[in-house]
């Protein structure tokens, strides 16, 4: 999905609540609908602020923070669990305009990490706080504090244990693909999941990139991370380059995938890379990062460029995805492929 403008561009948000396997006909219409408002509601609220002159930085926190109060995605309270049965929570924000950055990882009483990145990008000279120390960093900011139980619910619980019936490890798409999802039928029994993008076997992030009315760009990300994590295991989401980045010369992307793979590819970084020193358009360089750099079932990334483009590239079979512009009418948003 790529949307393009050629005259001054209108402010633009873009968000991202995970890629995965396709489970189209396990689910039901009602539960399609719940994923689609979700992300409809999301974009309304980020267009509004839009076009009231906020800023890019205070619509992709505010639009991350959402992402994460929301159950049915995988950061803040509806997060994976951990081998360890634990939670343990990563987030990063960075602003496009002097690329200024922060990131916590590893928190696990801190309600909202995305707020936490953002208070380690204004009140820190650091760029990334880890484990109990962020969790401090952000209670001393006056950041509400959860017992990290908040964060859990029975079907994150329940895929956790359905990870070890399966001792799968950590659960990812381009490890066996077809072999869990034929163990994961079989465990489910006639049983349907909970959403358009199978919960066993998604990428679990959530993101948002913007463009204001300054022309200043900003990305933020947030994730739970992989089912059955090991305890201290830590993506590609706070690393800046890898899952998070924005330069207001190029580029605001925010990555959702196998860490991993987004770590050792710069992915991120990449995309305005190869728009600033190789002239690519942006969805030549997502192109470039996404379907030939990246290997296939690694996941996918949103990215808004300073020129207002938007391009949503992923190869899994599906994203949860949607981008509103100001002024254009009603958010755009998509979960599979053919959309």
């Amino acid at each position: 999905m790529t949307d393009t403008t050629t005259s001054r561009p209108a402010p633009v948000l873009a968000i991202h609540g995970g890629a995965g396997t396709l489970t189209r006909g396990a689910m039901s219409a009602e539960q399609e609908a719940r994923y689609r408002a979700a992300l409809a509601g999301i974009l309304r609220a980020g267009q509004a602020q839009l076009a009231a002159g906020a800023s890019s930085v205070d619509v992709v926190v505010e639009a991350v923070r959402q992402l994460e109060e929301c159950e049915l995605f995988n950061a803040g309270k509806g997060a994976v669990y951990t081998a360890a049965g634990t939670h343990e929570l990563d987030a990063c924000v960075m602003d496009g305009h002097g690329c200024r950055a922060g990131a916590v990882a590893g928190v696990s009483r801190t309600r909202n990490p995305i707020l936490a990145a953002r208070a380690v990008m204004e009140h820190s000279a650091h760029l990334l706080f880890v484990g109990a120390a962020a969790d401090e960093f952000a209670a001393r900011h006056g950041l509400e504090q959860v017992e990290p139980s908040w964060f859990g619910t029975p079907h994150r619980l329940e895929q956790l244990r359905r990870a070890r019936q399966l001792q799968a490890g950590v659960l990812r798409d381009h490890d066996g693909q077809e072999l869990l999802a034929r163990d994961v039928l079989s465990l489910r029994g006639d049983a349907r999941v909970s959403g358009p993008i199978d919960e066993l076997t998604k990428f679990g992030t959530v993101g948002a990139v913007a463009l204001d009315a300054a022309d200043h760009l900003a990305a933020a990300t947030s994730t739970g991370g992989m089912t059955n994590k090991q305890v201290g295991r830590v993506g590609d989401t706070p690393l800046v380059g890898a899952g998070t980045y924005a330069n207001d010369a190029t580029v605001a992307v925010s990555c959702t995938g196998t860490g991993e793979l987004f770590i050792r590819a710069c992915a991120a970084h990449d995309v305005s890379a190869l728009m600033e020193y190789a002239s690519l358009s942006l969805a030549e360089a997502c192109e470039r990062v996404v379907m030939q750099k990246l290997p296939p079932d690694a996941g996918g990334l949103i990215a808004v460029s300073a020129r207002g483009e938007v391009c949503l590239p992923f190869n899994s079979e599906g994203m949860y995805r949607g981008y509103a512009r100001v002024a254009a009418g009603e958010p755009v948003v998509a979960v599979y492929r053919s959309e």
